[in-house]
């Protein structure tokens, strides 16, 4: 029987490779950075062998997808921000076996999901930014599930969540499951944007993301649950915030209570909300 290890709502923000690199923005992300190389530790010492991301910048528009084939390679520039993200190499294995699992699972549930192992599909930054810090040395294996669903209900992300934990538990290994988005995403404005870098579009997201993590820190899942489809509306979150859905709904949705554990404290990026945290299992 399988074990679901660890669970994470975590940033990928691109400004973490800006912050890489020589110049004005040099360790500008550097907190969001530890916080992925604290995943990582923690994952190393609770066994995992395989890593579940829930991509928001993976968009598909008819059915979910899960992206496992065995091995994933090649050199990434970003067609969004090819100025922030440009010819990042990565080299992870994949795990077939799982993928297919949560495929076979969903289904079972009347979700419309299918599982690929196309050589020519390649991994988004949602996943390949998380990974960059947590997985350079392919210590996991990696599976990439699409969570920027522009025709897709809450009822079928959650359930999607759902057929997660079914598969990580009739899976033999052990795995970790983050899921990759911001909290509210009000993109900056064009005009703004050499000034947005480290600040929020609006005062309401910040408000609101500031409400929704002390929510989060006092395991108020009931509450957050219900007021999650006009928040990932009027905050504008990243993918619609199916990522997030997805999380809970393998979590037990509005029953899980546990509080979370910040390892990143709330910071915007780009008029963004952005956060690493992760949701306790025990």
């Amino acid at each position: 029987m399988g074990k679901l290890a660890l669970a994470a709502k975590i940033t990928h923000v691109p400004s973490m490779y800006l912050s890489e690199l020589p110049g004005k923005n040099h360790g500008c992300r550097e907190s969001a950075i530890q916080g992925h190389k604290e995943i990582s530790r923690r994952c190393r010492e609770l066994g995992v062998d395989t890593i579940i991301v829930f991509d928001t910048h993976w968009l598909v528009n008819s059915a979910y997808h899960i992206n496992c084939c065995d091995h994933f390679e090649g050199i990434y520039t970003s067609n969004e921000l090819p100025h922030f993200i440009k010819d990042i190499t990565f080299n992870y294995d994949g795990n077939p076996e799982l993928g297919h699992l949560i495929a076979d699972f969903a289904v079972k549930k009347g979700v419309r999901a299918q599982a690929h192992e196309i050589p020519s599909l390649k991994l988004e930054y949602g996943t390949l930014v998380p990974m960059r810090y947590m997985n350079q040395d392919k210590h996991f294996k990696v599976v990439s599930i699409s969570a920027f669903c522009t025709s897709h209900d809450f009822e079928n992300s959650r359930k999607l969540g759902e057929a997660v934990l079914e598969a990580i538990e009739a899976y033999d290994g052990t795995v970790a499951v983050l899921a990759s988005g911001s909290l509210s995403h009000y993109f900056i404005p064009d005009e703004r944007a050499a000034e947005g870098m480290n600040s929020y579009t609006r005062e309401f997201e910040h408000q609101v993301d500031l409400h929704v993590v002390e929510m989060w820190k006092q395991g108020n899942f009931k509450d957050f649950c219900a007021m999650l489809p006009e928040y990932a509306e009027f905050c504008r979150g990243e993918g619609n915030m199916h990522d997030t859905v997805m999380l809970l709904g393998m979590l037990g949705w509005d029953k899980y209570n546990k509080g979370v554990e910040i390892l990143t404290d709330l910071f915007p990026s780009s008029g963004t909300g952005q956060i690493n945290a992760v949701f306790p299992l025990n």
